[in-house]
């Protein structure tokens, strides 16, 4: 027994944090009936957002109007420092997940899009996060959902315009996204213990 509860307390010791995500901002909910923006045919979106303390952004989740029938295929994102430009902290063509919402009053189909498996370390502060070049599955335009957020929002043709439906996920060093939980060894070793303790009561 003295064995098993030392080999556990070593164990113990040995205890890996995991590390939870979480959504890091929050630019309000889906609206989906007011209007829209094209992020396509040459067009830009650039909408900012906010982080409270150094954190990796891992994935990133927006709202589309799309012809009926019509999904996502790709997106190309950039976050900057700037609307359009200035510092880019990370940039890519994203192979998206589309999903089914609902159909709007005027006949649009309003999908959810995830883009994930990112990786961008950034410092707490304001950043922007700009949407263009969607390619969706019939060459239809793609229209982020506008909602007037509290975000500060760009169209590359006509500059300032109110914000669009988005959320980002991932970890931040701010505490609220670590989560401790005991590694599959430490469940093994509390296990180990209990057969002992078991096999010590049938023994004597």
């Amino acid at each position: 027994m003295r064995i098993a509860s030392l080999v556990v307390l070593c164990l113990a010791l040995a205890v890996i944090p995991a590390v939870a995500q979480q959504t890091l901002y929050q630019n309000g909910s889906l609206n989906g009936t007011v209007d829209a923006w094209t992020i396509n045919f040459g067009y830009t979106v650039s909408d900012t957002f906010a982080l409270t303390a150094a954190s990796t952004v891992q994935d990133f989740h927006f709202y589309v109007w799309e012809f009926p029938g019509d999904t996502v295929l790709t997106v190309d994102w950039q976050i900057t420092s700037a609307e359009f430009g200035g510092t880019t902290y990370g940039s890519g063509t994203a192979s998206v997940a589309d999903g089914f919402v609902s159909v709007n009053q005027y006949g649009y189909d309003i999908d959810k899009i995830d883009v994930t498996g990112l990786n961008v370390a950034l410092a707490a502060g304001t950043y922007w996060l700009n949407l263009d070049n969607a390619v969706s599955a019939q060459g239809n335009p793609v229209y982020w959902d506008e909602n007037s957020g509290p975000s500060a929002a760009s169209e590359s043709a006509l500059g300032t315009i109110p914000s669009e439906a988005f959320y980002i996920t991932g970890t931040s060093s701010g505490g609220g996204g670590q989560t401790p939980e005991p590694s599959s060894i430490m469940l093994l070793g509390s296990g180990l213990l209990g057969l002992a303790g078991l096999l010590r009561r049938k023994l004597f």
